[in-house]
């Protein structure tokens, strides 16, 4: 493989933290922290006080939740995933308005949820690599993570989201795995508009000195769970395009929510 490709490559599995797990295999999983700290600001609104108060699913409510084998036509589920960040402190930012956006990225709650879960689902190649192709270049991977929050933690989540959208516009940096990634500048996408609200965004990184790479993400909130998505594609990161993220996901991911 050209240096470029690798270069690349190895650029994406940081910003992406997830995707490392392709080239190194470095650990990870659901993750089950209570309270943990994010950096989500208070919601300029709530859910009506004579409404009775939401309560959080348990770790163990969303596993039962969370897509698994045979849930996605033409995706397969990882069982008992390994490549994902298990902590928000494994995944650092160093602008804390960021925080939110580097956790949806890598599946992880993107506020001060309950309990949270995560997983990564690959779809099925549509050809075989060309002789002398590095598999890793056909691969697609979609990152999932779903929270649970107590009252009205779920909206300020997603606004914690929308908030850092433009506080980070300039960019910020994440750090993982002991290795830092340049994100050099976030903007709003065209969210699906699917569940109760849904917001999208993109990051452009930084490759390594090969230029500037774009990703996308999506949070969309059911109630009081909030579900991300984070694609990964290497076919298309190589040819220069930004991959989409996977709609068949978020659709059947959703359909277990409702």
């Amino acid at each position: 493989m050209k240096r470029s490709s690798r270069a690349r490559i190895g650029s994406a599995a940081t910003v992406s933290v997830l995707s490392l797990a392709l080239i190194t295999g470095c650990g990870g999983g659901s993750d089950d922290d209570s309270k943990e700290s994010g950096a989500s600001k208070e919601a300029g609104s709530s859910s009506s006080s004579t409404a009775p108060a939401a309560k959080a699913l348990s770790a163990a409510e969303l596993e039962k939740l969370l897509l698994a084998k045979g849930d996605v036509t033409g995706y397969e589920a990882a069982d008992g995933d390994d490549t994902l960040p298990k902590a928000k402190s494994e995944v650092k930012t160093d602008k804390a308005d960021c925080a939110p956006l580097a956790h949806a990225m890598a599946g992880l709650a993107p506020g001060d949820a309950d309990a949270s879960v995560s997983n990564s689902l690959t779809k099925s190649p549509d050809a075989t690599p060309s002789p002398g192709e590095e598999a890793v270049l056909n691969v697609e991977m979609t990152f999932v993570g779903l929270s649970s929050y107590d009252g009205d933690g779920a909206e300020k989540a997603v606004k914690a989201v929308s908030d850092g959208i433009a506080a980070c516009s300039g960019g910020f940096t994440i750090t993982a795995e002991g290795e830092k990634q340049k994100i050099t500048k976030v903007a709003s996408g065209k969210a699906s508009g699917k569940g109760d609200e849904s917001v999208a965004f993109s990051v452009g990184a930084d490759m390594d000195g090969e230029g500037t790479a774009t990703f996308n993400t999506e949070v969309v909130r059911v109630g009081n769970t909030v579900s991300t998505y984070y694609t990964v594609d290497f076919a298309s990161l190589e040819s220069g395009k930004a991959a989409p993220v996977s709609t068949a996901v978020i659709d059947a991911q959703l359909a277990k929510l409702k």
